[in-house]
């Protein structure tokens, strides 16, 4: 319970020089430095002006807002020099919150505030107060107008009108750029921070009161990251029937950063069997696809190996003191034999006969050769389906081709046929 705020209320009398004074005056109350001369008209008598000397002067008293106490808050007393303490004089209060908010002793002259009040509602409440005769129910002197100011008290907490806040917030930031504990923020790390934030009121009775929002900080993502390869070196096999323009491998660098900062070319740097591989981005994957420029040939090279290069597309002049931002691997690629046909010499052979020759005459042969490791023998046959299936025949192992039956250039001047060369 608050002790009794000791303020004092003076009211001006007109009434064979009655005075209406507060008793007991505190340091709450407001005080002139200087003596005041008040011009009192005393009724009663013959009119005439008399100076009255004053050593203070009251205007207002003050009263705590929030009082929780379980008795009315004393506010102040008011006094006339007119009461001579035999139960004469009734003090009578009216004006702004008169009986609602403050009462007073009709006798002793006691103000209270009968309820709890809040300075933000209301900093202030003007009244008026009178002493009057008992008796005869006359005024004693003239009401006098004073000012009850509400004084604060720190019950209210700062508040954020807005929360929660956004922000955004590039990732490595400098410290200095957003106040905060965690300097250098990675977006890889990291992609949101909730940062509570306290406004702390260090004023008022009852200490500091504070205020509290959220303020979510999202990092944005810059290009702090260079691509890596997972690993050193990558194996790839590839069939020699490969044909050019075609996909035969893919490799991957990987950059934590996002959207176009994860962008990444790669390049074969020039070496051996470079030449014949070519490598783009796949701009869904980021991964390089490799692909045959040129024919492989089991048998003519059997292994390749080149380095493919993977660095930033889009590259932040700001992290350049950071850099490089590419990374290096090595490929190989190991060429795997493919079961290939036979071989001939030539596409196409010519030979001449003369008409009548004998049955079972030679009249030339075809070579092929099986070009595959550890090669095989090669067997021949005619193909049925062309128009010497019945004038020759052909030799299954040496290739040689005879004829088979007389042949007259005035009946066929020209024959053509297929010869059909497989492994054993």
């Amino acid at each position: 319970m608050l002790t009794r705020n000791c303020l004092s209320l003076l009211l001006w009398v007109l009434f064979d020089g009655g005075l209406l004074t507060p008793l007991q005056p505190q340091p709450q109350q407001t005080l002139a430095t200087e003596p005041r001369e008040n011009v009192i008209h005393l009724p009663g008598q013959r009119s005439h002006f008399q100076r009255v000397k004053r050593g203070w002067v009251w205007n207002q008293f003050f009263v705590l807002e929030e009082y929780m106490g379980s008795e009315p808050q004393y506010v102040g007393k008011l006094h006339s020099d007119l009461d001579k303490g035999e139960g004469t004089v009734k003090y009578t209060l009216s004006g702004d919150g008169a009986g609602t908010v403050f009462t007073i002793d009709e006798t002793t002259g006691d103000i209270h505030a009968i309820r709890s009040l809040d300075r933000e509602e209301k900093p202030f409440y003007t009244l008026r107060a009178q002493a009057v005769d008992i008796e005869t129910r006359k005024p004693l002197e003239p009401e006098s107008e004073f000012i009850i100011k509400v004084q604060d008290i720190n019950d209210n907490e700062p508040k954020f009108l807005d929360g929660p806040y956004v922000a955004t917030v590039p990732e490595m930031s400098p410290v200095g750029v957003i106040r905060t504990a965690l300097p250098n923020m990675d977006r890889e790390v990291k992609e949101q921070y909730q940062v509570l934030i306290q406004a702390k009121d260090m004023g008022g009775q009852l200490g500091g009161l504070a205020g509290t929002t959220i303020v979510n900080i999202t990092l944005t993502d810059v290009n702090d990251n260079p691509p890596r390869f997972p690993k050193s070196i990558f194996h790839l096999k590839v069939p020699e029937s490969s044909p050019i323009g075609s996909a035969i491998g893919r490799i991957r660098a990987v950059d934590p950063d996002f959207g176009q900062n994860a962008e990444i070319e790669y390049n074969i740097v020039p070496g051996d069997g470079g030449n014949l591989f070519d490598i783009v981005t796949d701009e869904d994957t980021q991964e390089g696809v490799i692909k045959l420029k040129k024919p492989l040939d089991f048998e003519t090279k059997k292994a390749y190996t080149f380095k493919v290069e993977a660095s930033n597309l889009h590259l932040d002049h700001r992290f350049h003191s950071a850099g490089p931002f590419k990374d290096t691997a090595t490929v190989k690629i190991s060429v795997l034999d493919v079961d290939e046909p036979p071989v001939f010499s030539k596409p196409l052979y010519t030979m001449e006969v003369y008409e009548d020759t004998p049955v079972g005459t030679i009249i030339g042969a075809v070579t092929a050769q099986d070009l595959d490791v550890g090669s095989s023998a090669v067997r021949y046959f005619i193909d049925w389906k062309s128009d010497g299936d019945s004038y020759f025949t052909i030799d299954g192992n040496e290739g040689t081709i005879a004829t088979n039956e007389l042949l007259d250039r005035e009946s066929t001047a020209q024959y053509n046929f297929s010869i059909i060369a497989s492994k054993v």
